[in-house]
């Protein structure tokens, strides 16, 4: 809108304490070594360093980037075009892209991201860039900025992280919702939130519409995401009712591509890693056990999409083409060239047996659909964790930028897939598991 963009970057101090977090996790959750003591010693330590992060105060300026530094293209658009736009965990795998988008749509975009499990290198390519401006700062802590659109993204996602320090991650659901949905009041600006397909729990209903309330375990391991996603649903319901905010919601299913972290703890990214190291594929459960994946791209357009549309009720956002964990193993494990194997672990409680989305309602109200099938997502996603490895044969540099026109995979039906979207069908929603029992982490 009409006012000037924002000058300088700005960050809190704590990145040491982000990356002893980092550190610690990778150890807590992927090494079989280590007695309980360690183990028990190791999650103390996460969580005083995130105590330690979460306390750091006084904003700091950024190093400027160079005069000579290049930035991606972006378009030119009028003040009146332009929309002054927050993003929370804007540091992160998917923030990260939703920033590049928004970025090279011209507009001025605030990233708020305290590096807990967002990586300032997601997210270089634009500091000193006169539109943007990042702050290292907790979303539990009060924020103030005048903004016009929130996309609220903010929250650890992948087991290892969130059952890291619950607490935590319930408090980054509701305490820092309520931030923003206040900051959304303040400024009359309009908020989405994302939820996740983990509020259905294991369900019962496949594929799941938004309609299904769930079957859900309010105190078991992953509770502290699933329920307080759900809380975060009704605080912006409330906050629309009560007064008036525009809120959108948005129910996010697996999601993956560039910029995965590789320790996160999710099957995508497990299978690749074990896949590229030659070491057999990790199955929690039979792996008959089903998932629905959507490339990262597919989902920024969906978000955008719902975040300008008019319907304010919840929109699934997931690509309904369902595999089987097995097959999903031995598919990765095909395309990395690997002849590992595979390895059947017990499942891990509260795992969902089926998880796939009813995406009618997409397509009904915003016009959205995937695009990229996983077969297409999966070759720059493995090229990625190839660059992350340090591989010989890795075809691209592992600092490159991945920007949405790197994201954008033309269909093979459609090679000019810019006109031309692929539909995807969704099956007739039915009562019932299709799948066996057994689950693997995602």
């Amino acid at each position: 809108m009409a006012s000037s963009a924002p000058s300088t970057a700005l960050v809190i101090a704590g990145t040491a304490a982000a990356s002893a977090i980092a550190t610690a996790l990778a150890i807590r959750f992927f090494s079989d070594a280590g007695s309980k003591a360690d183990k028990a010693s190791l999650d103390a330590a996460v969580r005083k360093a995130l105590e330690a992060a979460s306390r750091s105060a006084g904003p700091v300026a950024m190093p400027k980037a160079s005069s000579d530094k290049v930035f991606p293209a972006t378009r030119r658009l009028l003040r009146t075009e332009q929309q002054r736009i927050l993003v929370t965990g804007g540091a992160g795998f998917v923030g990260s892209h939703l920033v590049d988008a928004l970025m090279q749509q011209g507009h001025i975009v605030y990233v708020l991201d305290n590096l807990f499990t967002g990586r300032r290198e997601n997210i270089e390519h634009w500091v000193g860039h006169p539109n943007f401006e990042f702050f290292q700062q907790d979303v539990v802590h009060p924020f103030f900025v005048e903004v016009t659109r929130i996309y609220h993204l903010a929250c650890p996602a992948s087991p290892p992280h969130y059952q890291a320090n619950p607490i935590k991650t319930i408090k980054c659901s509701t305490q820092g919702c309520m931030n923003m949905l206040g900051l959304a009041k303040r400024c009359n600006a309009r908020l989405l939130f994302t939820s996740t397909s983990e509020i259905y729990g294991d369900p019962q209903i496949h594929p799941q519409p938004e309609s299904y309330w769930g079957n859900v375990h309010t105190w078991g391991p992953r509770a502290c995401y699933d329920e307080g996603k759900r809380v975060g649903e009704t605080m912006c319901f409330s906050y629309r009712q009560q007064h008036k905010v525009q809120v959108r919601v948005s129910r996010i299913f697996n999601t993956y591509g560039p910029r995965m972290d590789p320790l996160d703890g999710r099957v995508v990214s497990n299978f690749i890693m074990q896949a590229l190291r030659g070491e057999p594929l990790t199955i929690y459960g039979t792996g008959k056990q089903t998932r629905s994946f959507q490339y990262v791209s597919d989902l920024v357009r969906g978000l955008i999409a719902l975040m300008e549309g008019d319907y304010d009720d919840p929109v699934n956002i997931g690509n309904p083409q369902e595999r089987t964990v097995e097959e999903f193993a031995r598919s990765v494990a095909s395309m990395c060239g690997s002849a590992g194997g595979v390895v059947m672990r017990p499942r891990p409680t509260d795992d969902p047996m089926v998880r796939r989305p009813n995406v009618a309602r997409a397509r009904e109200v915003i016009g959205w659909q995937p695009k990229v099938s996983l077969e297409e997502g999966l070759v720059p996603t493995i090229e990625y964790f190839k660059g992350v490895l340090g591989r010989a044969d890795a075809k691209l540099p592992a600092d490159r930028v991945w920007l949405p026109s790197d994201l954008s995979i033309p269909s093979k039906d459609h090679p000019d897939d810019a006109a031309v979207e692929r539909v995807v069908a969704d099956a007739p929603v039915t009562a019932g598991s299709a799948a066996a029992s057994g689950a693997a982490s995602a």
